[in-house]
């Protein structure tokens, strides 16, 4: 996409150094590209403690070791 921006000179040089970027459109694009996953992270740390998880992993892993052993078993039994 193409766009007409009005950026000071100053901003954009701090930018490509802080980013080792060369190209002011690269430099720009990190830029804005780091922004948009800080914000993301910022959101859901936002989250923390308003959300509430109940995972019960080992029983979740019991039922995968379970359910591996059984198609371990029916794979025997095509073999015969």
């Amino acid at each position: 996409m193409c766009a007409t921006l009005n950026i000071s000179d100053d901003l954009i040089k701090t930018v490509q150094k802080l980013s080792g970027e060369k190209s002011k459109t690269k430099a720009i694009t990190v830029a804005m590209e780091e922004y948009v996953r800080h914000r993301k992270i910022k959101d859901l740390l936002a989250l923390k403690g308003k959300v509430s998880l109940a995972f019960d992993w080992e029983a979740q892993e019991e039922r995968e070791m379970k359910t591996q052993k059984e198609r371990e078993k029916l794979l025997e039994n095509r073999g015969r």
